[in-house]
């Protein structure tokens, strides 16, 4: 359902890396959300560094749409870098976990695709 990896370097060094990544992978980065910085704005004190990017390959979303529209609900894929035990740590959940909730078989090929493609892109940050 995860794909998780310890990470080499600070959360802002891995989340250069990560952009760098899901540029190399094909997929555009949306944005990004600082939850650290957000939740302490909002007067909840949190201490661990936490960032998350939106990230999206136009075509892969284009076709899981055109399945069911429902799946905008899941869309686009996230990334989360953030600090745990001292570590630097990135995460993904897989598409195909997702994608298998709606009951699309004719989802699992794009799905493993997608799968394979954060994979790769959280496996070149963490290098």
């Amino acid at each position: 359902m995860l794909y998780v990896k310890e990470a080499k370097g600070s959360v802002e060094e891995v989340c250069k890396k990560v952009e760098a990544a899901t540029v190399a992978n094909k997929f555009g980065v949306l944005g990004w959300i600082d939850l650290k910085a957000k939740m302490n704005a909002k007067g909840v004190p949190f201490g661990p560094e936490v960032r998350v990017v939106e990230v999206c390959s136009p075509a892969q979303a284009k076709k899981a749409l055109e399945t069911a529209m429902v799946i905008s609900t899941v869309l686009p894929c996230r990334i989360s870098i953030f600090q745990e035990g001292g570590k630097v740590k990135v995460a993904a959940l897989k598409a195909s976990a997702l994608l298998g909730l709606f009951g699309r078989a004719e989802l699992a090929p794009l799905a493993q695709e997608v799968d394979a493609s954060v994979a790769s892109i959280i496996d070149l940050a963490c290098a």
